[in-house]
């Protein structure tokens, strides 16, 4: 699997964070916490990172990732009682807009940290590049 030993890193930071939060803050606070955790493991990580989107190499807008750990695995926070559907396909278009090939939805929800990892599936145009 890709990045394996970055991604567990990433989701022992989030245990981590709400082994002493728990349940029940704002997706801003669980943030700003997990930068001090990542940091504190000795990751680089972009909080709030604006990425542009592209439609026929034409910039058709722009969305804001909420953190991007080493430039190389997208972090899509929720605090939400589970993860929906809608939140998988979001990450799975970041990954499709970024080119980058994983990213994780950490969930601090009610009773336990939810993780669910996406990977994004190369097609022949990715392949050329």
């Amino acid at each position: 699997m890709q990045h394996t030993e970055l991604t567990e890193k990433i989701i022992g930071c989030a245990y981590q964070v709400y082994n002493k939060m728990g349940s029940g803050f704002l997706e801003s606070i669980y943030e700003k916490c997990l930068l001090i955790e990542l940091k504190n493991a000795g990751l680089h990580a972009e909080a709030q990172k604006q990425i542009s989107v592209y439609y026929e190499n034409q910039n058709v807008g722009d969305f804001t990732a909420d953190i991007i750990v080493e430039g190389q695995v997208i972090l899509e926070l929720k605090s939400v009682q589970q993860i929906a559907r809608a939140h998988e396909v979001q990450l799975v278009n970041y990954l499709t807009a970024t080119r980058m090939d994983v990213g994780l939805i950490l969930n601090f929800g009610e009773k336990k940290v939810e993780v669910k990892r996406k990977v994004r599936i190369l097609k022949a145009a990715d392949q050329q590049d």
